[in-house]
């Protein structure tokens, strides 16, 4: 051991999570028979939290469940990563005895860098902790660049990695692909995508494919090639969600509704899944549905950054709908502990004013129910009262209508609602299913897309007809009634299209009158989609930038990548110079290393010594989680519903 540490300039540190302290004191003994001389111990969620946010860690290894406290180490992982306090340097195990389905499924879209079964050997564990070093290790300037939020030069790296088929080429290739799909370079993300795909036919670069397609309008083709990919592989998540995604762009809801509950089906305890579900649900009327996913959703991670809060405005339309009063008053009290923990956030603020409606209304309060309504009404042409806002709105005014409370306002309200919002055939009937408690009103938001596609056609007709300037005027005058962003991006196209055609005062007051009017308008969709707009997009592997989020604690020190000290047990046990693994134990997302023969993909690494168990678990259908509270069953899915054949041998699926 003293060797070891005369080799490192600095000492290895490893923080080992689980509640067990039987099998907390092995993992420690293991590791430091590998090298690692410091090793702090934790038994809880919330303390291993605290350490990570203060600390930067070279090895992680943590349980997947914690039993006493109903927590888990996914959840630990969610909330590191979206807090950006998870360097890229360390390294990250779960440790697990589960091998069922829906576990294997769920850690595999975390992108962890290793998932341990128990049991294991030390040499298989010194063997995956060398391998995940050794990836850091050669990515170490692609993600030093990502740290420093230098996307052009680290997409130019992963692009040069990949060319030259360096060690590691393929994982690289997904990371320089997905900086493409961040700088909006859509054509040439498409294109490297496909070139992995000519080189290894990897789920997740044809899932790349479509993603591409999705970010470039062309969601028709993105199903297309979605379908064939889910013909390939039934069990790839995933390739769910994206095609869900588009098909709610396309505004085919039946459809998207169906797709969803097979992703929810193949893994049951994904909060986010669930929550897609239940709003997919809502807006196609089955409360029922909605009520049971976005009820299970919150059981499972309401204290995950995961978990979108406006799931709990939708579970409170369909409390209301019940009626289920005690229901409400639960999303009420859920609201006021989340206000606490964000007390500036207008967002939150205008939720939980929704479900106070609600409650109001229930209550048959209708004088401060309309009071509120009035007040929230009143903020509608606010730049930041985004289109998540106008549906809720919206749902509001149409449960007022419901209850035979006649608003004289109400169809001016939904009419402004719907020509600011209802740019998309997608846009436009997810907000008319948001009201649609009051068939009048979903038929005025319906209404209302053609009407802005109308003065669009219009203004462009008249700059074909050789007046652009009056075009712009005119699309101006549109925007400036309506605040819709979508007349407005068509005026800033026309005017940047025909500038040097025009006078350059005549320009630059147009181009002012766009400028000033864009902070009016605010930062409108583009596209229909499910929940907020900043979560993880589906088949997205989350690259983490440099500066942590606000608030959160600086870590103590970043550590160099490197390999670990060898000790004389690591060196019988594993080779001279640390090298990728065969691929029957490989670890997820070691992309760079050759396919297995029998397959020729990628193998997860969780098939190490556990793929027969976690067939015969999926097949048995065994889930750790025991039912919630609010009683809903195990799986997340309505009773009855036929679960999708899942597969022994799971491919890698893109990382969280």
């Amino acid at each position: 051991m003293s060797s070891a540490k005369a080799a490192a300039p600095l000492e290895l540190q490893a923080l080992v999570i689980d509640g067990n302290a039987t099998s907390r004191s092995i993992l420690v003994a293991q590791l430091r028979e590998y090298g690692i001389s410091r090793v702090i111990q934790c038994s809880r969620v919330q303390d291993a939290r605290a350490r990570l946010e203060h600390t930067v860690f070279d090895y992680v290894l943590c349980e997947q469940y914690f039993p006493e406290s109903g927590q888990s180490g996914q959840t630990l992982l969610d909330d590191l990563r979206r807090a950006q306090m998870l360097p890229f340097s360390t390294v990250f195990f779960m440790v697990t005895a589960e091998a069922s389905y829906a576990a294997v499924a769920e850690a595999a879209e975390s992108a962890l860098d290793g998932y341990l079964l128990k049991p294991f050997t030390p040499s298989a564990l010194f063997e995956r902790l060398s391998t995940a070093r050794l990836r850091k290790t050669h990515l170490r300037p692609i993600f030093d660049a990502i740290g420093e939020e230098d996307f052009e030069g680290a997409a130019r790296l992963c692009v040069e990695r990949f060319e030259a088929r360096q060690p590691y080429w393929l994982y690289a290739a997904r990371i320089g692909s997905e900086l493409l799909l961040r700088l909006g370079r859509h054509d040439e993300a498409r294109t490297l995508f496909e070139a992995v795909i000519e080189a290894r036919a990897l789920p997740w670069a044809k899932l790349g494919v479509a993603r591409a397609q999705i970010e470039a309008s062309q969601a028709p083709r993105a199903v297309t090639t979605l379908q064939g990919l889910i013909g390939e592989d039934a069990s790839f998540a995933d390739a769910y969600d994206v095609l869900g995604r588009a098909q709610v762009e396309m505004g085919q809801f039946d459809e998207a509704l169906a797709t969803y509950r097979t992703a929810a089906q193949l893994t049951p305890d994904s909060v986010v899944r669930l929550q897609k579900l239940g709003m997919m649900a809502h807006y196609m009327g089955d409360r029922e549905t909605a009520a049971k996913m976005l009820s299970r959703a919150a059981v499972l991670g309401i204290d995950s950054k995961l978990f979108d809060y406006q799931s709990l405005v939708l579970l409170a339309f369909s409390y209301f709908d019940a009626p289920d009063r005690k229901g409400l008053e639960r999303c009420i009290a859920d609201f006021v502990r989340i206000r606490e923990r964000h007390p500036s956030s207008q967002r939150l603020l205008r939720f939980e004013n929704v479900v106070r409606m609600l409650q109001l209304i229930l209550q048959r309060q209708f004088a401060q129910a309309v009071a509120g309504v009035r007040a929230m009404a009143a903020e509608a042409r606010a730049p930041d009262f985004d289109f998540e806002a106008a549906c809720n709105l919206s749902g509001l005014l149409a449960v007022l209508t419901n209850t035979s409370i006649d608003l004289a306002e109400a169809p001016a309200w939904i009419d402004a609602l719907g020509m600011r919002y209802a740019n998309t055939r997608g846009l436009c009937e997810l907000m008319a299913n948001a009201c649609g408690a009051c068939p009048d009103h979903a038929a005025a938001v319906r209404a209302c897309l053609p009407r802005v596609n109308r003065a669009a056609e219009e203004a462009m007709a008249q700059s074909l007809g050789g007046d652009p300037a009056g075009a712009v005027r005119q699309l101006l005058e549109h925007a400036e009634a309506t605040l819709n962003t979508k007349l407005l991006d068509l005026a800033q196209q026309v005017l940047a299209r025909h500038a040097a055609r025009l006078e350059a005062a005549q320009v630059a007051e147009q181009q002012d009158a766009i400028d000033a009017l864009r902070q009016r308008c605010g930062h409108a969709a583009a596209r229909a989609m499910l929940g907020h707009g900043g979560e993880r997009k589906p088949g997205e592997l989350v690259l983490r930038g440099g500066r942590a989020a606000p608030g959160a604690p600086a870590p103590r020190r970043r550590r160099p990548c490197r390999p670990p000290p060898r000790t004389a047990a690591a060196a019988r046990t594993s080779p001279a110079t640390p090298t990728p693994p065969a691929c029957c134990g490989c670890a997820p997302y070691d992309y760079g290393r050759e396919p297995c023969a029998k397959r020729g993909s990628i193998r997860q690494a969780s098939a190490l010594d556990g793929e027969k168990q976690a067939s015969a678990a999926s097949r048995q259908g065994s889930q750790r989680h025991a039912s919630c509270s609010r009683g809903l069953s195990t799986t997340g899915v309505p009773p009855g519903t036929q679960r999708p054949k899942s597969r022994s041998r799971l491919r890698a699926t893109p990382g969280a």
